[in-house]
């Protein structure tokens, strides 16, 4: 078997060329499902083949604990998709998230990796037992269930939240799922009450919910191992959610988009404007990575705003963004990609300080990159 032929080495350019070109209609869906799986490396060379040959693109991460799968394929191919999971054992009756918006460029190329987890929680599974996990929820019983009163809380990064959550939803302000889960303990914690005497006094139901369920799963297990026994999770989580309650008619009490990891970012739940851009300030929703290749940073940020900064995050990456790819490269060699460190804008006021003294700087001196003008005159 070539393993090297097993993944994708083309240029995103030429993979969203041929995507356009394709012409046939497109399916996004996920599924994960914690199981034990055992020889992960042939397995994943073995479905790549598989999936492949079935016209699958996505980013599937297999691991001895299970597969996490976010993947378009052509719909036609969907029973046939089906039917390949259904033939492994492991996968069998596996349930989708099929996405409630897709414009079929949702991925560009298959990616199958294997990795210590489906999901990179931070967490010491052996420390507590995983499969204690919440009551799963349908849309309308945990509509229900926060009518009652319960307390829900969001277990997505604050890059997600931003753009749309449950009502009255606690959002944690950490970018990470071991960050978000700790906040969310100590703030429960917080909460707990008790009476006069000092008895613990019934704390109300907790209900969690992120985008398809999977962190949810050991998120309730970590609550529940912490002393918080009445936990519910949104069965599906969001993605679920907006096609149940289109289905049945129910009012969404999910407000704005639902972040999504593919190409295409966010999915629209409802028409709900719930944030601001992070470079004016106006009411927007619109979400988009800097262009500036080391930067690549997550904002909101209006159409106005993104073509006054050429879709980057400020003058500084406008600047490096706009020259020769070939200037680009030069000026990138050495340097870290500032994501690996902050995932989005964290400090929407700091940004726009940052760009009002970017901007007079420019005035003054014509550049923010004194540097640039050695490395244009040694690639020239």
């Amino acid at each position: 078997m070539d393993l090297h032929r097993l993944r994708n080495l083309h240029h995103p350019d030429l993979l969203r060329a041929r995507i356009e070109r394709e012409g046939v209609e497109r399916t996004t869906l996920s599924f994960y499902r914690y199981v034990r799986l055992t020889d992960v490396e042939d397995l994943r060379n073995t479905i790549y083949q598989e999936w492949e040959s079935l016209g699958v693109l996505g980013r599937i991460y297999l691991s001895q604990e299970g597969i996490n799968a976010q993947v378009s394929l052509p719909t036609a191919n969907l029973e046939n998709f089906r039917t390949a999971l259904d033939s492994r054992q492991a996968f069998q009756g596996v349930p989708w998230k099929i996405a409630v918006e897709d414009d079929g460029k949702s991925f560009l190329k298959l990616a199958i990796k294997v990795k210590k987890k489906i999901v990179a929680d931070g967490l010491a599974d052996d420390a507590f037992d995983v499969t204690n996990v919440g009551t799963h929820l349908d849309a309308a019983t945990f509509n229900q269930k926060l009518e009652e009163g319960a307390l829900v809380v969001d277990m997505r990064n604050n890059y997600e939240s931003a753009i749309g959550y449950f009502d009255g939803a606690y959002l944690p302000k950490a970018d990470t799922f071991r960050g978000a889960i700790d906040e969310v303990v100590e703030m429960l914690a917080e909460r707990r009450s008790v009476d006069p005497v000092g008895r613990p006094i019934a704390a109300p139901q907790i209900l969690l919910y992120c985008t398809g369920g999977i962190r949810c799963e050991k998120a309730s297990a970590y609550l529940k191992h912490h002393g918080f026994s009445n936990v519910g999770q949104l069965h599906g989580g969001i993605i679920d959610y907006a096609r149940q309650i289109k289905a049945q008619g129910l009012e969404s009490r999910y407000k704005g988009q639902n972040f999504v990891f593919d190409e295409r970012l966010a999915e629209r739940i409802t028409d709900d404007v719930v944030s601001t851009c992070m470079q004016c300030g106006t009411k927007n929703d619109r979400i988009s990575n800097c262009q500036e290749v080391t930067c690549n940073i997550l904002l909101v940020q209006c159409e106005a705003c993104a073509e006054r900064y050429a879709e980057c995050c400020s003058p500084s990456c406008r600047e490096i963004h706009l020259l020769p790819e070939e200037v680009q490269r030069a000026w990138r060699k050495g340097r870290s990609t500032r994501s690996t460190k902050t995932k989005a804008i964290n400090d929407p006021e700091g940004l726009r300080r940052r760009i009002r003294e970017e901007e007079e700087v420019l005035a003054l001196n014509g550049t923010l990159h004194p540097e640039l003008s050695n490395i244009i005159q040694r690639v020239g």
